[in-house]
């Protein structure tokens, strides 16, 4: 069994999802232990909100559900990678990916 580590960003452990199909990242959020717990037995994800300081079910209010496919940890053991269908945008701005801009704005760096 792998061990998270949950010290290290104080109880939470930061969470990319990505569209299984496409592989698009879709957003980042934070996961504490009972979000983590609630995401594996739903099916649907949930995550830790650091401005609220409470409990958030993705898609709850909007329709935006994502079903989780897999998740994966990284080898710090303090970053999950979860794989979503999604049910519409993921991002609060109507934006299929929270990922929308660039930076440097309008600047490419290659």
């Amino acid at each position: 069994m792998i061990t998270l580590d949950w010290e290290k960003a104080n109880g939470l452990i930061t969470t990319v999802v990505q569209d299984a199909t496409t592989k698009q990242v879709l957003m980042v959020a934070y996961m504490n232990q009972e979000s983590l717990a609630k995401t594996m037995a739903t099916g649907e994800t949930w995550f830790w909100s650091r401005s609220r300081k409470t409990l958030w079910h993705k898609g709850a209010t909007s329709g935006n559900i994502q079903t989780v496919k897999t998740i994966a940890v990284d080898c710090d053991a303090d970053t999950l990678l979860v794989t979503v269908d999604p049910a519409g945008p993921a991002c609060h701005t109507g934006h299929i990916s929270c990922f929308y801009r660039h930076y440097p704005e309008g600047k490419d760096l290659t």
